[in-house]
């Protein structure tokens, strides 16, 4: 079974690097998919309330017969509940249908800041972190602004933000801020979600070319050599393990280099939504 290395939160926690994302799995696919995940080595788990789907990962998770704690496991807080105290009932469903008295990361999904209320729940949420219903809590798709506000208001810096983050699109301005205060960054749509062609790219095929593997395990290399938490979503059990076979080979500088240059500036690789827009 490969070995996942992990990398330690800013408080304290340690996290596995490479997981399994349960984005857009069907309902009905969601408990054999998480079970073919962690039969193959996957131990670490994102999902979210707005997946509909969280009912299925508590099941193969419990069915699976692997102790709660070798599990690292995180669900996120939708735009609807951020308001009075809707943040510790809406965490408490999120524990019913996961079959599981905490997470291990707690985000909130978006920032919403036409509601301008994520502040309240981020205060909420260090409540249920001092409440150990979440062992780590974050932010999901939050820019720079949203996190200095939070940060000046409460003092209590974010252990992730999880960010539409690949090589054509690689929002740098939020890495570096990240990277000054400790923030673990999360990566979604790490392979651009099938919208942005990162496969055919000349860095990318050079890569994949050099060292006998595909462009997606090259994209994922790529992640992970930059210090970034990846989980790409599949559904088919062969590429799942493909997934994992990231950590026999490594990118040279100069390959990564390559890969870094493909970073779109003006920001037209963005294949999701741009967080200001999402209310």
């Amino acid at each position: 079974m490969t070995s996942i290395p992990t990398i330690q939160l800013n408080d304290g926690h340690d996290i596995p690097q490479l997981g399994y994302g349960v984005f857009r799995v069907p309902p009905a696919d969601t408990e054999r998919t998480v079970s073919e995940a962690l039969e193959v080595g996957y131990r670490h788990i994102d999902t979210a309330a707005i997946y509909g789907n969280e009912e299925g990962v508590g099941a193969a998770i419990e069915k699976s017969g692997i102790p709660r704690h070798e599990i690292f496991l995180t669900t996120k807080l939708w735009n609807d509940r951020h308001e009075g105290d809707e943040p510790r009932a809406a965490l408490g469903e999120s524990l019913e249908k996961l079959r599981t008295d905490f997470v291990d990361l707690y985000l909130i999904h978006w920032p919403t800041p036409a509601r301008d209320n994520y502040l309240h729940a981020w205060e909420k949420l260090i409540e249920l972190r001092d409440a150990t219903l979440a062992r780590s809590i974050g932010v999901s798709n939050f820019l720079v602004p949203h996190l200095e506000k939070i940060v000046a208001s409460t003092g209590v810096i974010p252990a992730v933000d999880q960010i539409e983050l690949h090589p054509a699109y690689q929002r740098r301005d939020i890495a570096e801020w990240a990277a000054a205060h400790g923030v673990a960054i999360e990566a979604w749509g790490p392979l651009g979600q099938g919208k942005y062609d990162l496969f055919s790219l000349e860095p990318v095929h050079a890569a994949s070319v050099a060292h006998g593997k595909t462009p997606a395990q090259v994209v994922l290399r790529w992640h992970l050599q930059k210090g970034f938490v990846v989980f790409p979503k599949s559904v088919r059990i062969e590429r799942l393990r493909k997934n994992l076979a990231v950590f026999d080979f490594t990118l040279s500088d100069a390959e990564i280099a390559a890969i870094d240059d493909l970073d779109s500036a003006d920001g037209s690789g963005r294949v999701g939504s741009h967080p200001d827009d999402v209310n």
